[in-house]
């Protein structure tokens, strides 16, 4: 059985230079996704959606396995982020700012089989974010990214290469939110070592 890895079909998608930015065609994935605000460090509502995310992401691998006979690798955590004051982000007002976690899902996995999928994680744990998973389907278009090694407090010089030099020097303006790619367990990995894809949506101006 061909296992289906999200990185190895989209490689260009999942992996990235640190050294450059690049242009790149994100098309329509789904993901399960939860919504949220607050510190990803201290928020009870964050923890909740991690574990009931994956908690879910599993559920559904190990179904689309027995059942449909298509197996594949669970995907890395990625997230998209807002917040009404950009200024938010770079002065680290994490109480301020909004997310959605996500978790890519294959294009044959269902609402009815994410439905039952919270039903099977609720009957072992209760998790009140269960209730809040949904199937998004999300098209970005055309991006720019790059990869971002280090701790996730870092990134603002990163950010601040991308969104007032090489944006703007290519004629390009924000068309969405603010979307990272895990790609570094953050309770394994070093925080000087962690992976992370930065990627903004844009749309050509001019």
């Amino acid at each position: 059985m061909d296992k289906y890895d999200v990185k190895k079909a989209h490689r260009e998608l999942y992996s990235a230079s640190a050294d450059d930015f690049a242009v790149v065609e994100v098309p329509e994935f789904q993901y399960l996704a939860v919504d949220g605000r607050g510190d990803p460090n201290t928020a009870e509502s964050f923890a909740q959606a991690l574990e009931a995310l994956y908690g879910m992401s599993y559920t559904l691998k190990f179904t689309s396995k027995n059942e449909l006979g298509r197996d594949y690798v669970v995907a890395p955590l990625e997230g998209l982020w807002r917040a009404e004051d950009p200024r938010a982000f770079a002065e680290l007002r994490k109480e301020s700012w909004e997310w959605t976690l996500l978790v890519h899902q294959p294009e044959w996995i269902t609402e009815e089989m994410v439905a039952a999928a919270a039903a099977s994680v609720a009957e072992k744990r209760s998790n009140p974010s269960l209730g809040l998973v949904r199937l998004l389907t999300l098209t970005e278009g055309t991006c720019v990214q790059t990869l971002h090694i280090g701790s996730y407090e870092s990134e603002s010089s990163t950010l601040e290469r991308m969104h007032r030099h090489f944006m703007p020097e290519h004629g390009l303006d924000f068309n969405g939110d603010h979307h990272e790619i895990y790609l570094s367990d953050p309770r394994r990995t070093p925080e000087e070592k962690l992976r992370t894809i930065l990627r903004q949506p844009v749309r050509r101006v001019g």
